[in-house]
């Protein structure tokens, strides 16, 4: 049995157009690391140079970047097979690793000076893939290796017929799926990280008041586990909520719930807001006691969603998102 090929994914600067195609290269930057075949052909040494030439670089960025050029020159190999994404023309460009690592001194940034020569072979429209062989290939990393969805696109390098599913619904609900699910964990990474804890309590108030709520934000210290007090009424006499606030993805359990409902009155209701979810126990809880409610991570994103075009300028920058379309799910969707 013949030894499998490797296949790398790869993405190259947009500006490029066609060219890559035309003119037979892949290409990446970082023209500032000069010729890469002059570092020690080992990750450590790629690693010393990156931190070196970019001392203003994220430390946890370091090893992605310097893995990405080690792989470009030393793992990269004439013979093996390559998939470039074109973003141009919406086609996946196939071909074969056609020639040794290069360095174009004359080469600007934009025009990313470490090449390699490729044999282009095939030129295949997107739609043509399954939509998991095209989320692999859409890899937010500029070079990668083809694993998950090597069989089909082996198939596709050998001119066979494609298995692909992306006519049918089950592949739509797949994409759907895909898109929901990335641009959640956007979401809750950015309030995660993108906000103080003291911030996402400010950040829930404007969601309440988007809802209709009068809220009010407590004093950061001795609130007694209450982060915003919400009401109804202009005065606070109506309909008042007391809301606990955690900005954690981890899973909130029935001690936490508690205390929560140790400060809610017989007319008072509580909510407690986290990113995370809560142990059974605590939804056990909830269900024993109707004036309080636990709101999870998933529950949050899509009041985040319903409530979106009325956010402040300030959250919608926190929270860069537009309206856009996905396959539909549910076919009674279409017939509403």
């Amino acid at each position: 049995m013949a030894e499998e090929r490797p296949i790398w994914g790869i993405h190259m600067n947009r500006g490029f157009g066609t060219r890559p195609i035309r003119e037979g290269f892949v290409a990446i930057g970082w023209l500032s690391m000069g010729d890469l075949s002059k570092v020690p052909p080992k990750r450590e040494a790629f690693k010393k140079a990156v931190a070196a030439v970019y001392p203003n670089i994220k430390p946890g960025a370091v090893p992605v970047v310097a893995g990405t050029l080690f792989k470009f020159v030393h793992e990269m190999k004439k013979g093996d097979l390559v998939i470039y994404p074109s973003k141009t023309d919406r086609m996946v460009n196939l071909g074969v690793v056609d020639g040794d690592y290069q360095f174009l001194a004359e080469a600007d940034e934009m025009q990313c000076p470490n090449r390699r020569q490729v044999k282009w072979t095939h030129q295949i429209a997107r739609p043509t893939f399954s939509q998991g062989a095209l989320h692999e290939i859409g890899s937010a990393v500029t070079l990668f290796s083809v694993k998950n969805n090597a069989e089909e696109f082996m198939a596709a390098f050998e001119g066979k017929p494609l298995l692909s599913e992306d006519v049918d619904a089950e592949t739509g609900t797949a994409a759907a799926a895909f898109a929901e699910e990335e641009i959640e964990d956007f979401v809750l990474k950015r309030l995660k990280s993108g906000l103080s804890f003291r911030q996402f309590e400010y950040f829930v108030a404007h969601l309440l008041e988007r809802m209709g709520y009068h809220s009010r934000v407590t004093q950061a210290v001795g609130d007694g586990g209450i982060d915003i007090i919400a009401h109804k009424d202009e005065l606070g006499f109506k309909d008042v909520v007391k809301v606990q606030c955690k900005q954690t993805l981890n899973t909130i359990g029935q001690p936490q719930v508690a205390q929560l409902y140790g400060h809610i009155q017989d007319n008072e209701n509580g909510l407690f807001v986290t990113l995370g979810s809560y142990s059974t126990p605590a939804l056990e809880f909830e269900r024993a006691n109707q004036n309080i409610r636990l709101m999870t991570g998933e529950e949050l994103i899509k009041l985040i969603f319903d409530y979106y075009e009325e956010f402040e300028p300030r959250y919608r920058m926190l929270l860069p998102l537009k309206r856009t379309y996905v396959v539909a799910t549910d076919h009674d969707e279409l017939s509403e």
